[in-house]
């Protein structure tokens, strides 16, 4: 309709028995628009909504490791660690303290280090290695590289 005054966009949207609806306030002019808001708004709420419903949520992934963990028991652990990093998922590991394992927090700070380098260039730490209560956590995620088998 072009460039109106206020009091004009208004009129027009009252002969047309429908609301001035303003679209981008910080243009210059301001754009307006002349529309029924009930349909409008519904319209916008369904839109979102089936935007919502095909939408998947990142999921955090949690991979448990004791202290004490065998060469091929971590081998197979991280083979399914990096099935998860494959579909895009973040992975939390915990390095998990049993006993008097408490004494030597600093084997469960190497067996962090071993994985990271067994998981290679292909992850990234998100956060790096925490110890609260008795397990040390770290998250990592893929880079969008491919994960080299270990």
């Amino acid at each position: 309709m072009g460039i109106l005054s206020r009091a004009e966009a208004l009129e027009a949207a009252a002969l047309a028995e429908m609301d001035l609806v303003e679209v981008s306030p910080d243009a210059n002019p301001p754009v307006a628009k002349i529309v029924d808001w009930g349909k409008y708004n519904y319209q916008r709420t369904k839109q979102l909504q089936k935007t919502r419903k095909h939408s998947k949520p990142l999921e955090m992934k949690q991979m448990r490791v004791g202290l004490k963990i065998g060469a091929h028991d971590l081998e197979v652990k991280l083979r399914k660690v990096t099935g998860f990093l494959e579909a895009g998922h973040k992975v939390k590991i915990a390095v998990v303290y049993r006993g008097r394992e408490l004494a030597h927090k600093e084997l469960g700070y190497k067996l962090a280090d071993r994985i990271q380098d067994d998981l290679g260039e292909a992850i990234a730490v998100d956060q790096p290695p925490q110890f609260a209560g008795r397990q040390l956590t770290f998250v990592i995620r893929s880079t969008n590289a491919k994960v080299k088998n270990p």
